[in-house]
C-alpha cells in the first residue's frame, strides 16, 4: 500500500542530499523514479536540484498553475514520486499527489520546510501535516548545539530580518537554521549572527 510522506527540516538538515539519496536508492533496485520540483524553486536553475554537499540531478518543473494528476499520467511506469521544495507546492498541488498515492498506489515522498523565516507554516506544509500519511523531521543544529527550529533570514550585515515576502530564495548566504531561543535573542538584541 503506497504512502504520502513529509519529510521536513530546517535549512541545511540534508533534506535535499536526502530526497537525491533517495532517488538513488529507488533506481539501484530498477524502478522508475518521478523527480519534481515547484517552478519557484529556481534558486540552482531552472531544472536542476542541487544539495549542499554536492549532489544533483535534474527534475521535471512543476508550474504553479499545473494539475499534478495531468502530468503524472503523460509519464511512464512510474514507481515513485519524489519531491522537493515541497513546502512551495499549492494546497491543489499536494491535494493531487494524495490523489495519486490513494487511486494509483505509487508512493510520493515530499522532502521540504516546515516554516519560513518568521516561524509561519507553508501551504503546501500545512496541507502535507493535514494528509500524510507519514511525517519525518529531518534534524538541523543550531550554532548554539540545540536543535534548529527556525530558518532566520539574514540582511546583507548578517542580522535577522523580521520583514518581506514569504518566498525569498537563497542559501547560506541569506538563511541560518537557528533553535527558537537564539532566533528570538537575535531580534531582541540586533547583534550579527554571520
Amino acid at each position: 500500500m503506497a504512502k504520502l510522506y513529509f519529510k521536513y527540516g530546517s535549512m541545511g538538515s540534508s533534506k535535499t542530499a536526502q530526497a537525491l539519496i533517495t532517488k538513488y536508492n529507488y533506481e539501484e533496485n530498477g524502478m522508475r523514479v518521478w523527480l519534481i520540483k515547484p517552478a519557484s524553486d529556481s534558486r540552482d536553475g531552472e531544472v536542476l536540484i542541487k544539495s549542499r554537499v554536492g549532489l544533483e540531478a535534474t527534475a521535471e518543473v512543476v508550474a504553479q498553475d499545473c494539475d499534478i494528476r495531468e502530468s503524472f499520467a503523460q509519464q511512464k511506469n512510474v514507481d515513485v514520486i519524489i519531491v522537493d521544495e515541497c513546502q512551495f507546492l499549492s494546497v491543489e498541488q499536494i491535494d493531487q499527489l494524495r490523489e495519486i498515492v490513494d487511486w494509483k498506489n505509487v508512493p510520493v515522498l515530499c522532502f521540504g520546510l516546515r516554516t519560513d523565516f518568521l516561524s509561519t507554516l507553508f501551504p503546501g506544509s500545512r496541507r502535507l501535516f493535514e494528509v500524510a500519511d507519514t511525517i519525518t523531521e529531518i534534524k538541523a543544529i543550531c550554532d548554539c548545539g540545540a536543535k534548529a527550529t527556525v530558518n532566520a533570514r539574514l540582511d546583507a550585515d548578517g542580522r535577522v530580518v523580521t520583514q518581506g515576502a514569504q518566498l525569498l530564495l537563497g542559501g547560506n548566504d541569506r538563511y541560518l537554521a537557528m533553535c527558537h531561543k537564539c532566533w528570538i535573542r537575535s531580534i531582541r538584541e540586533g547583534r550579527k549572527v554571520k
